[in-house]
């Protein structure tokens, strides 16, 4: 069994910063693609940043230039530097990572619980 625990979600003023955690616990032989989502209310689940193992990162335009994505694969956990937030930013935020439990296991794709992040005055 694998989980995903993601934290440092909340409220923060326009031009703020948050930094969001995720940490994958459990049966992992090796984790390959982790990134961040989110999604709003009516709204289809977007892709927000990924980071490949080897620490390759690509980006919603939307966020380039404000958002960090960075990884620590010895404690299986993946982060989220979000700076300059705007309202638009207002989201529930889900990790996601791309997990083999066994050398023999094909990877499955499992997400956390998500997180609120509110940017608001």
């Amino acid at each position: 069994q694998v989980q995903l625990v993601e934290s440092g979600g909340g409220l923060v003023q326009p031009g703020g910063s948050l930094r969001l955690s995720c940490a994958a616990s459990g049966s992992i032989f090796s984790i390959d693609v982790m990134g961040w989502y989110r999604q709003t209310p009516g709204k289809q689940r977007e892709l927000v940043a990924l980071i490949s193992s080897g620490g390759s990162t690509n980006y919603a335009d939307s966020v380039k230039g404000r958002f960090t994505i960075s990884r620590d694969n010895a404690k299986n956990t993946v982060y989220l530097q979000m700076n300059s937030l705007k309202p638009e930013d207002t989201a529930v935020y889900y990790c996601n990572a791309d997990i083999k439990s066994s050398v023999l296991a094909g990877p499955i794709a499992y997400w956390g619980q998500g997180t609120q992040v509110t940017v608001s005055s």
